[in-house]
């Protein structure tokens, strides 16, 4: 059966070269634009939004506007969040989980942009071992977990089986069951220890993930971001999608409930995921005691030795 194009039924359309173009060239400048709001005050990005925005749409100009000065104002909350972990001791794990290419990476890197990375660290593990394969599948994750005065942000937990193990057949059904009666109990009991748990899923549609994967594609700066096994994920999307949904309804508990973030938007999806995060705990900024910078001390025995020039960096620019 096709489509009023002459598409058969549950094909994708293939993206024309304008359209990948186009694509390309919207993910580039969002990036290049996280790269200028890492170097950029509020000041100066006014400045280079009015004299430098090539866009044609002034509304896009204001909206990258808006995003950035929202991003900077919930980034300075997060480091009283981070004082105020640190400063009461706190343990706080957060989990991102969703499909290939719905966001997770890119929300967890403004989350940690501006913080200190003794205070809040990303766990990212890889395929376990043949020697945690033989552990109890919890184990390699508890050894992640906060001390006191931590964060510790999850790219991909425990969930893993409910999910990808489970889709690729990594696991099988009897280890699925066990995963789902266990992780209620294990959760709370990760609670009861005093750790604050709070677990996000990025949803995106097959439409957006599929264009997604088109742009890593096209992309050389991102094609590393495109394995095996994100292909294969992108064939088994209805298979990934029940996963989804058992996982959602054995899992969401009151202690540990699920928040869906809804991630077509990168952007929106950022300062929404980012600003929901701050609103799960209720922190204050922590007193300082002023900073005095010390008088520098000069020796007058001591005599600079100098350095040769062919240890120099070359000056390229």
């Amino acid at each position: 059966m096709s489509d009023q194009n002459g598409q058969k039924s549950g094909q994708q359309p293939t993206p024309s070269d304008q359209s990948i173009r186009n694509w390309v060239e919207e993910d580039l400048a969002d990036s290049f634009d996280e790269e200028l709001e890492m170097e950029l005050d509020d000041g100066r990005l006014d400045r280079l939004l009015d004299g430098l925005s090539s866009d044609p749409e002034p509304d896009a100009a204001t909206d990258r506007h808006l995003y950035f000065r929202e991003l900077f104002r919930l980034q300075h909350e997060l480091v009283k969040l981070q004082d105020w972990v640190a400063h009461k001791k706190l343990k706080v794990v957060v989990l991102f989980e969703g499909r290939d290419a719905a966001g997770k990476g890119g929300v967890i890197k403004r989350i940690t942009q501006r913080l200190n990375p003794r205070v809040c660290r990303v766990v990212a593990l890889p395929a376990p071992s043949e020697r945690e394969r033989t552990q109890w599948y919890f184990q390699r994750y508890v050894n992640h977990l906060p001390a006191g005065g931590e964060i510790v942000l999850f790219d991909r937990s425990w969930y893993n089986r409910a999910g990808v193990e489970r889709v690729m057949g990594f696991c099988n059904e009897t280890q699925v069951d066990e995963f789902f009666d266990t992780v209620p109990e294990f959760e709370k009991m990760i609670i009861r220890s005093g750790i604050i748990l709070i677990k996000y899923w990025f949803s995106i549609t097959d439409d957006e993930q599929h264009r997604r994967f088109q742009m890593r594609i096209h992309d050389p700066i991102k094609q590393w971001k495109l394995s095996p096994m994100d292909l294969e994920s992108r064939r088994r999307w209805e298979q990934y999608t029940k996963a989804k949904e058992a996982m959602l309804e054995r899992t969401h508990i009151p202690e540990a409930p699920w928040w869906l973030v809804e991630a077509v938007d990168k952007k929106k999806a950022r300062l929404n995921c980012i600003r929901h995060l701050l609103e799960q705990l209720a922190y204050e900024e922590v007193p300082r005691d002023p900073v005095v910078l010390p008088a520098r001390v000069h020796n007058p025995d001591y005599t600079r030795q100098p350095i040769s020039r062919e240890m120099y960096v070359p000056n390229y620019y």
